[in-house]
């Protein structure tokens, strides 16, 4: 099996570690190594059965680990990329974490890094970027395109010809219209219904979904 590395300890990569788990009982395949985080509080410590070995930097010290960055929230939507610049890993380094409930059409494509958990539908041509995380319950329809970092989060279900952009975060249970664009390190807040395109860096939440504030992003590098 191939040793897998998770960066980040909290709630997504605990739920990565559970994924993992789920490939394996279907098909073993990772080594789960344990969890790298960079708080030196967490380090040492052992979450749901799988340990936090160190910090970061660990992954250059395990060239022949792959490696998944388990960190999501709409606080801070730009940390996977600001982890990914710093690693600066060859895309070969990342593992693509897919659970075996999901429904991935053959027309669809998912990039490396990118997290796909249970019960997740793509129906026909769908293309996920890198380091991507969708959450479990998603329905991404045809030609939907999901650009790198970007998070969907659970049950969130997309019309045909949606664009999400680079950093958005998709809030729990929001339905977004066909062919809209969501723009990058823009937030759509839990239940929204989007009927209209979502600028770049804004927050927009309701039934419909209205403007509410500028998002608020911390810098990808």
């Amino acid at each position: 099996m191939t040793p897998l590395l998770l960066i980040g300890a909290g709630g997504l990569a605990r739920e990565v570690a559970q994924l993992v788990h789920a490939i394996n009982d279907a098909s073993p395949t990772w080594d789960l190594l344990g969890h790298l985080d960079d708080d030196p509080a967490k380090q040492g410590a052992v979450v749901d059965g799988v340990p936090v070995l160190a910090g970061s930097s660990e992954v250059f010290k395990r060239e022949d680990a792959r490696v998944v960055i388990c960190t999501a929230g709409p606080r801070d939507t730009a940390s996977r990329a600001r982890i990914a610049a710093r690693l600066a890993l060859p895309g070969e380094r990342y593992a693509t974490l897919v659970h075996p409930s999901a429904s991935v059409s053959r027309s669809s494509a998912i990039g490396p890094g990118s997290i796909v958990l249970a019960q997740v539908v793509m129906t026909a041509a769908v293309s996920v970027g890198a380091h991507v995380c969708v959450m479990p319950h998603v329905t991404l329809t045809h030609d939907d395109v999901v650009e790198d970092y970007a998070t969907i989060a659970s049950g969130a279900r997309f019309a045909g010809g949606v664009r999400v952009g680079r950093g958005a975060y998709v809030g729990a249970g929001a339905l977004v219209r066909e062919t809209l664009t969501i723009g990058p390190h823009a937030l759509v807040g839990m239940g929204s219904v989007v009927t209209k395109n979502v600028p770049a860096q804004e927050v927009w939440a309701g039934v419909p979904a209205k403007f509410i504030r500028p998002a608020t992003v911390i810098t990808e590098h």
